[in-house]
């Protein structure tokens, strides 16, 4: 929405916002149309920064009932769950776990309207120290920190449906905890085990298919390109092509990494170890313009048997089905920086957990 002399800009990480200036803000002019939602939230960047701080920061757990609907969606690698209820007990469990949690909003990428409904996708940088009991012990006092990502569909100040990942083994560590022998100790549920091929390949024997990728002026179809090329088909060249020589990369494990060599390891050494990988691109928004740059969100599905060595010890042909995301940042025709994030954890627990009805 173009701002005039009456209303100021939709807020937009790339400006760089304070919490300060989104408290400043609240209750004042509307930024942009927002039916349905509580007169306080001037934007949906707003709506989604303030009332991740007023429930996590400000404990206000219960505006969980007023801010998703009765029958939310929750989707995460290790499973969907249903109903607001359910929110507030995640949400007491995980503040029971690390009570000072603060919760840096790092971005908000959105698309949508308040009549068809807002899809944000939301940055977020958590610290904390492990205060409290969980399935994996006894506190230890240890600080924290991990990225989150959680994308979300709302409508008339309730979050529909929501996806969420986070960097749960980069914590785990930082903690004291070991992520490969709690997985080994978890139990997952005794699910029949999918034997049918991974639909990498069109048919059989044929080649995957090649995307032309078309100038980030395009950035939603550049990133799906590059993103379908580089996973599905193996053209790791992609990252020399598109991405600039000091390009930063944020990766699962709180690994930080920069331009070219190491990130291709990373690809391949992934791909080696699920050698059918295939990406699904599921959603993506995009905000900004040639000028400022692009930042683009997307959210994606994979899935892949653990069939070949890698970061994940010997092969134990067990399948992996992840929710991941990236965010990635264009400027002048290339990649600068990437958040790519799915929760490693989960990972660990689909090749190494018990089965639940057999213990095997």
């Amino acid at each position: 929405m173009a701002a005039d002399a009456k209303t100021p800009e939709i807020f937009d990480f790339a400006d760089r916002p304070d919490i300060q200036q989104f408290m400043d803000a609240a209750g004042t002019n509307r930024r942009q149309p927002l039916a349905g939602f509580d007169p306080d939230y001037v934007d949906i960047v707003d709506y989604i920064v303030r009332c991740t701080h007023k429930i996590w920061e400000g404990k206000g757990i219960g505006l969980i009932y007023t801010h998703y609907s009765h029958n939310a969606i929750v989707h995460h690698s290790g499973g969907t769950y249903y109903g607001a209820e359910q929110v507030v007990k995640n949400t007491l469990g995980s503040l029971a776990f690390s009570a000072d949690i603060r919760a840096y909003a790092d971005d908000v990428i959105w698309s949508g309207n308040d009549q068809d409904g807002f899809y944000t996708s939301h940055r977020v940088f958590d610290t904390s120290a492990h205060t409290g009991y969980s399935e994996f012990g006894p506190p230890t006092g240890r600080k924290m920190n991990r990225w989150v990502i959680a994308d979300c569909f709302s409508l008339n100040n309730r979050i529909v449906e929501e996806w969420l990942a986070y960097d749960s083994t980069a914590s785990m560590r930082q903690i004291g905890y070991d992520p490969v022998e709690l997985a080994h100790k978890s139990t997952l549920p005794d699910l029949p085990y999918p034997y049918g091929e991974i639909d990498r390949l069109p048919t059989g024997q044929q080649a995957p298919e090649f995307h032309t990728v078309p100038d980030a002026d395009d950035p939603r179809g550049f990133i799906k390109a590059i993103l379908l090329n580089m996973w599905n088909a193996r053209l790791v060249n992609m990252v020399r092509a598109h991405y600039t020589p000091g390009h930063v990369a944020f990766l699962p494990g709180g690994r930080k990494l920069y331009g070219y060599g190491d990130y291709e390891n990373f690809v391949i050494a992934l791909m080696a170890s699920f050698p059918d990988l295939v990406l699904t691109v599921d959603h993506q928004c995009v905000l900004g313009s040639a000028e400022r740059g692009y930042r683009v969100a997307t959210r994606f599905t994979l899935q892949g048997t653990h069939q070949g060595y890698g970061p994940y010890g010997p092969p134990t042909g067990r399948r992996i089905f992840l929710i991941g995301f990236n965010h990635h940042v264009i400027k002048n025709g290339k990649i600068t920086q990437e958040w790519l994030l799915f929760d490693e954890f989960v990972l660990l627990k689909q090749l190494f957990a018990r089965k639940g009805g057999n213990g095997v």
